[in-house]
């Protein structure tokens, strides 16, 4: 029952019918698993500070990272972005502000600038959706930037929001270049 290969020695046909699985399953196996494996390897040296607190990180990102893969997963198939999935991030991400990541202690007050960064970030996009009544993009980008932006320090969320839209824009190139039935905007 290991997922990726049973896909693979089945050559990506189920085994009882013989119908075709999409590939979007093994590649989510294989994108969740490796993050799994990266979380762990960049958390090991807080182990030195403290077991408990290790474990308490490796959940948390695990469990933000699941968040992020059932949002991605779902906004690529479906072109929205669930509130019920992306509260939750915003709520998580919102505690973890408050997490010391070094040191003995768990919790720590946050600058006021990390406070802040989330809307500062979200704003553009709010208003990118305001103006453009839904059309260029959703409000569940602007609600998803809001929890980045409290996960990260801000020059990471600005590296985070530039390499999503590069890597956006050279997928929907590709997408549009390379399918079959005629695609819009």
């Amino acid at each position: 029952l290991v997922p990726l290969f049973s896909f693979l020695i089945q050559k990506g046909r189920c085994r009882r019918c013989a119908s075709s699985i999409s590939h979007q399953y093994p590649l989510v196996e294989f994108g969740t698993g490796l993050m799994f494996t990266l979380i762990v390897l960049h958390l090991l040296p807080v182990v030195m500070f403290s077991q408990a607190l290790f474990i308490f990180l490796t959940i948390l990102f695990t469990f933000i990272f699941c968040l992020l893969m059932v949002i991605s997963v779902y906004d690529f198939r479906h072109k929205i972005i669930p509130d019920k999935l992306v509260y939750v991030f915003i709520f998580t991400a919102f505690l973890a502000l408050f997490i010391n990541f070094s040191g003995d202690y768990f919790i720590s007050l946050p600058s006021p600038m990390r406070l802040v960064a989330g809307p500062l970030f979200a704003l553009p996009f709010a208003l990118l959706w305001m103006i453009g009544k839904g059309r260029f993009m959703g409000l569940g980008d602007a609600k998803l930037i809001l929890g980045l932006a409290w996960m990260f320090p801000p020059y990471q969320t600005l590296a985070i929001l530039t390499l999503s839209f590069w890597i956006g824009s050279v997928v929907s190139l590709a997408l549009m270049f390379f399918s079959k039935k005629k695609m819009g905007m």
